[in-house]
């Protein structure tokens, strides 16, 4: 199962079972939970900044008041302009790991505006998070392609942004009823071990889905719009 967290940044996790897994992609081998004594193994990837560059469009740019307005301001870009922007604000994460990059964007013209930097926003999480899916097809096969990406954090609550991200990754993305899963996470397991919650199947069984976002997107489309991302990352990777 693959899950990804979209915080102020972003955290990828492919839970690879009892089988720890060398990447060979640049990415992390780590251990996802340990119950009993019994570690189970995940494939992790790491991105700096994903709600942080909404949070960059409200506080340093001034273009929004809140986050929520993202939405229609994305919906409402101009699909004549194809603006890339590469959230380097604090250098690139995985599977880049160059933390000296700085942010750059492309395709500017005169008309572009407060919606078309907005789209641009939400569009670069979604990339940045093809490209650790690229990265984990690397290293444990063409089975991750056709799997589900749970998400969670506060910037999924985004339709716009989490439908962007099953079209860019070509597979369903679903949103849990809790948002704050990492959380809920911390306090089962504080609780089972007190004895006052259920068990890992019973609690797993609890999960409730509010919504599954299908990719739309032609597939000549969508890698026409992810090559021109890799374009772009390489182009700001080598100033």
């Amino acid at each position: 199962m693959m899950k990804s967290t979209y915080g102020t940044g972003c955290f990828a996790l492919l839970n690879t079972g009892d089988t720890p897994v060398a990447s060979k992609n640049r990415l992390l081998t780590t251990i996802g939970y340990q119950l009993d004594g019994k570690p189970t193994y995940a494939l992790e990837g790491a991105i700096f900044i994903a709600g942080a560059v909404v949070q960059w469009l409200r506080d340093g740019l001034g273009i929004i008041d809140d986050a929520k307005e993202t939405q229609a301001l994305a919906e409402n870009a101009d699909k004549g302009q194809d603006l890339i922007l590469v959230p380097a604000f604090t250098g690139l994460g995985a599977p880049y790991w160059a933390p000296d990059c700085r942010g750059a964007i492309y395709g500017l013209t005169r008309g572009s505006g407060p919606a078309e930097f907005a789209r641009a926003a939400l569009e670069s999480v979604g990339f940045q998070t093809r490209d650790l899916l690229e990265a984990m097809r690397g290293d444990v096969g063409e089975a991750v392609q056709t799997q589900v990406l749970r998400v969670d954090g506060g910037m999924t609550a985004s339709d716009w942004a989490m439908q962007f991200l099953a079209d860019i990754i070509g597979a369903p993305v679903d949103r849990p009823e809790v948002l704050e899963s990492t959380a809920l996470g911390v306090a089962w397991l504080a609780g089972m071990r007190a004895g006052v919650y259920p068990n890992q199947e019973e609690f797993a069984a609890k999960w409730a889905l509010e919504r599954k976002f299908e990719p739309k997107m032609q597939e000549p489309f969508r890698e026409d719009k992810y090559a021109a991302w890799k374009r772009a990352v390489d182009a700001t990777l080598a100033v």
